[in-house]
C-alpha cells in the first residue's frame, strides 16, 4: 500500500477500535490510538505474513509488548484477514478469544502472550536469535510503551541484542509520554531515549510515529545492528479531547464523546 492508502487503513482501524471499546465498556483507548499508525504500516506494507498460514515458518514475527492495547491489534489482524472482522464485536465478552491481552493460543497472528510489561522485548530477542541460529530469513519487530521501558528486563534484552549483533530485530518504542496514572516525566523520566539506546550500540531512528511518511521508511530501514525506532506519538491521537490526557489511558467515552470522536476521525482524511 502507498502512504495515502495506509493512512486510510489507520483511520478505519481507529474507528473500529473506538467502537469496540465503547461497546465493551472497557479498553485502553489512549495507547491504542497512539500505536495504530505503526500497526497499520507493519501489517499492510512491511510485514511478510500470510493470514491463511499464520504459522508459516518464513513469516516475519511481530510482538505487541504493550499488550494492554490488544484491541488495536485485534482490529488490525481482522482487517488483514487473520480473524473475521465481525468477531471484533465479541471483544472482552464471556468466552471470547479476544481478551484484554493477546493470547497466542487463541488468536491467529499473535506470536506470544503479552500483558506483564517488560516481557515482549526479551521474547523478541529470543526470536531474532533463533533466526540467526537456524539461518532463517525472517525479521522480528516488537512494540513497547515508553513507560514499559522502565522495566529492567528490557535493558538486559537490549544488551543481549547488541552482543549477538541482531540486525534482524527492530524495536519500536511508542513514546506517547504517558502511562497509567501519570506522565512519564513524573514517574521515571527516561527521556531522551535515543542516547541511551545508542550507548548500548543500537542504531536509532527518531520519528513522528503518527506521520505515515516517517513511519514507513523507518520500519523498512535495515542496518548491521539492532535498530530502535523512537516513535514520538500522541496518546489519544486523532481525538481532540483524548489527546495527551493521562485519564484516557483506559477511560471509556460516553455516548456524546463517542459521537464527537467518530466525527473527528471521519474528518481526518
Amino acid at each position: 500500500m502507498n502512504i495515502t492508502e495506509l493512512e486510510r487503513v489507520a483511520r478505519d482501524i481507529r474507528l473500529r477500535d473506538l467502537q469496540a471499546v465503547f461497546e465493551a465498556g472497557a479498553g485502553h483507548i489512549g495507547g491504542e490510538m497512539s500505536v495504530i499508525d505503526i500497526l497499520a504500516a507493519l501489517y499492510f506494507r512491511v510485514l511478510k505474513v500470510w493470514p491463511d498460514q499464520p504459522k508459516h515458518p518464513d513469516r516475519d514475527r511481530f510482538v505487541l509488548s504493550k499488550g494492554h492495547t490488544a484491541c488495536a491489534l485485534y482490529v488490525t489482524l481482522a482487517k488483514r484477514g487473520f480473524i473475521p472482522e465481525d468477531e471484533i464485536s465479541t471483544f472482552l465478552k464471556p468466552h471470547s478469544r479476544l481478551n484484554g491481552h493477546p493470547n497466542c493460543n487463541k488468536v491467529p497472528g499473535v506470536e506470544t502472550n503479552t500483558g506483564p510489561l517488560g516481557h515482549g522485548l526479551p521474547v523478541a530477542v529470543g526470536m531474532a536469535k533463533a533466526a540467526k541460529l537456524s539461518g532463517a530469513g525472517y525479521h522480528t519487530y516488537v512494540v513497547t510503551g515508553d513507560g514499559e521501558m522502565q522495566e529492567g528486563s528490557n535493558w538486559e534484552a537490549i544488551m543481549a541484542a547488541a552482543q549477538f549483533k541482531l540486525d534482524n530485530l527492530t524495536l519500536i518504542i511508542d513514546h506517547n509520554r504517558f502511562q497509567q496514572g501519570a506522565s512519564l516525566a513524573d514517574t521515571n523520566d527516561l527521556a531522551p531515549l535515543r542516547p541511551k539506546l545508542e550507548a548500548f550500540d543500537w542504531e536509532v531512528s527518531e520519528i513522528d510515529g503518527n506521520d505515515m511518511n516517517q513511519v514507513v521508511p523507518a520500519l523498512e530501514h535495515r542496518t548491521s545492528r539492532p535498530h530502535c525506532i523512537v516513535a514520538h506519538t500522541n496518546k489519544g491521537q486523532g481525538i481532540s479531547f483524548m489527546q495527551d490526557r493521562v485519564d484516557w489511558h483506559h477511560k471509556v467515552p460516553s455516548k456524546e464523546q463517542y459521537d464527537i470522536a467518530i466525527a473527528e476521525l471521519l474528518e481526518a482524511i
